[in-house]
């Protein structure tokens, strides 16, 4: 469904029923993700959950009206919570949208039960791991002037943030198929501003390790053993500084263990929310 969400038109899908716990699932990648991956990872919670998965602003097939800070983005997913019709609710995101789920439960701690975070980071320190990383990789030999530039937020157009991403693409899974890596390039909606605007604004002055204490719900911390651009060291950040943080790492995933071991993973998921009670008895 098309859904006006503070004067933007957000492309939105629940799966489960409607007298379920709520989980807003957020998704990574401004400007390159989409809820394709939030669909896939969480749709399956929806014996249990409302699980309400959509395209960020300025990503997928959702408007894309300005800015793409953020507080925006929090803003939305407030929006998203009153649409449904509730006051408290699970708040899950991978990766960027990691960042977006920490920094909605320190704005606005009252309103989470639970956070399930997968691969993800406090501050913009991984940045200097995944240049390490790309340099030294044995599987590919990665074009480090590409690799700036989507790093940096100045790629030129459309076709160059796809160009970029099938670049880099290649060092995100355990495992390297390329076929998968081709078919993941056909199947990413670009959307170049805003991928721009969150790597050349937003990521320099990312830092949130100082306000992880406001964080007050249980939070589950997942992580690729050989996540390459938010490694193990950014999620043992991560619980070091939120309360009533847990942290499990996946042995045999890089930067998608709910897509590489995605049975384990989601078992550890259903477990931990079950455990905390964020999943209402169900």
């Amino acid at each position: 469904m098309r859904l006006s969400i503070n004067g933007n038109e957000l492309e939105v899908e629940v799966f489960g029923p409607d007298d379920a716990p709520v989980m807003i699932a957020h998704h990574g990648a401004p400007g390159l993700g989409s809820s394709a991956e939030t669909k896939a990872t969480f749709s399956p919670f929806a014996d249990t959950f409302r699980v309400i998965t959509f395209d960020a602003r300025g990503s997928g097939v959702s408007e894309g009206q300005p800015p793409f800070s953020h507080e925006q983005w929090v803003a939305d997913v407030d929006a998203l919570r009153e649409w449904a019709g509730v006051e408290r609710f699970v708040m899950a995101g991978g990766s960027y949208g990691g960042f977006i789920s920490m920094e909605y439960a320190i704005r606005h701690p009252e309103r989470v039960t639970a956070i399930v975070l997968r691969d993800t980071s406090a501050d913009h320190e991984n940045e200097k791991a995944a240049q390490h990383n790309a340099e030294t990789s044995t599987r590919v030999k990665i074009d480090l002037e590409k690799l700036a530039r989507i790093n940096t937020g100045t790629v030129r157009d459309d076709a160059d943030l796809r160009d970029c991403w099938a670049e880099i693409l290649p060092l995100y899974d355990h495992v390297y198929d390329p076929a998968k890596v081709a078919a993941r390039v056909e199947a990413t909606p670009y959307r170049y501003q805003t991928h721009n605007y969150a790597f050349s604004v937003n990521m320099p002055a990312y830092d949130i390790k100082d306000q992880l204490h406001k964080i007050t719900c249980p939070t589950l911390v997942t992580v690729g053993r050989g996540d390459w651009i938010t490694p193990v060291a950014s999620s043992e950040v991560i619980v070091s500084l939120i309360p009533d943080a847990r942290l499990v790492v996946f042995e045999k995933s890089g930067h998608s263990p709910q897509i590489e071991e995605a049975q384990l993973w989601r078992k550890v998921v259903r477990d931990f929310l079950r455990e905390v009670g964020a999943d209402g008895g169900r």
